[in-house]
């Protein structure tokens, strides 16, 4: 059947771009308002060792903090010392941070001067290093995040003698 009037050459169809860029921005403005920022899940204060060492006057009141970190043949953790005394894992760890530091937190309280400097051997695991960095750095206790000290250096790794 064939419409009077209108021959097959004749019609074109035509896009329509403004509805078409209307709804381009529609929905880039829902994916803006819908969109939701995650909180970093690890802010962690850390600096890596410098390739050479510098000195300068320390201005700290609390004593260095050192926790060293040993490591059997493929990583396994072997100890954890807290100023040169053993720690059976990282509970005792963070108990004795909070003993050395306390809890309260807050500006002037001692975490908030505190460093803690990591010495990790040179083949022990990552995940054992996290481990340390957690129980210094805070934990959670009812829904609330106690936030112990913040300031983490690492020592240079030794390699092990070959």
């Amino acid at each position: 059947m064939k419409i009077r009037g209108i021959s097959s050459s004749d019609t074109r169809i035509e896009l329509q771009m403004t509805p078409m860029i209307d709804i381009v921005f529609q929905l880039l403005v829902f994916f803006i308002m819908t969109f939701k920022i995650v909180l970093p899940e690890g802010d962690f204060s850390i600096r890596m060792p410098l390739s050479a060492q510098q000195q300068g006057p320390s201005d700290d009141t609390l004593p260095p903090i050192n926790v060293r970190l040993t490591a059997a043949e493929g990583g396994r953790l072997t100890g954890i010392l807290l100023n040169d005394q053993p720690l059976e894992n990282f509970d005792a760890l963070r108990r004795r941070i909070v003993a050395l530091v306390g809890d309260a937190g807050g500006p002037g309280s001692p975490a908030e001067a505190a460093e803690v400097e990591l010495e990790c051997d040179y083949q022990l695991h990552y995940r054992h290093v996290i481990d340390a960095i957690t129980a210094v750095s805070g934990y959670v206790r009812d829904d609330k995040i106690i936030k112990l000290i913040e300031r983490i250096k690492f020592a240079p790794p030794i390699r092990p003698a070959e």
